[in-house]
């Protein structure tokens, strides 16, 4: 069965929503409609991914404070910083999210709740271009 890579671009630390984009994967990869799981996989070691509140935005505020706030920049450990100050902070922070989302697909379509979103959660200070493998599984 094929997998898609969806890329997003990212401008900086924060959550990212990309539930349209992972619609649209679904479909492409399961056009007849089937029931089955939809995988969702990031790659990346200073990112994450997460299903949460998407229709108030102060929400999501809150979730990329919360983690600001489990994990500041300035913790006296920290050594890991090659790529900058952001850099053992963001592997910290993936740590405590998840890498990967397994979803059901139900008549073609994945239920995450009414006021749910998939966020790509980036937590670096620049740019990036993110690549999430996405498949469907038929069952």
């Amino acid at each position: 069965m094929p997998i898609k890579t969806q890329i997003v671009n990212t401008s900086g630390e924060g959550f990212y929503n990309i539930t349209k984009e992972i619609r649209h994967c679904a479909k492409e990869l399961n056009p007849q409609e089937r029931d089955g799981i939809l995988v969702l996989q990031i790659q990346h070691t200073s990112a994450a991914l997460c299903v949460n509140e998407a229709f108030d935005p102060s929400a999501k505020e809150d979730m990329e404070n919360f983690l600001k706030y489990l994990v500041p920049r300035d913790l006296s450990f920290i050594t890991h910083t090659a790529e900058g100050p952001d850099d053992s902070p963001s592997h910290m922070k993936s740590i405590l999210m998840q890498t990967g989302l397994t979803l059901i697909i139900e008549d073609g379509e994945f239920d995450i709740g009414r006021w749910s979103g998939i966020y790509l959660c980036e937590f670096r200070d620049h740019k990036q271009e993110r690549k999430v493998k996405v498949k469907f599984i038929e069952g």
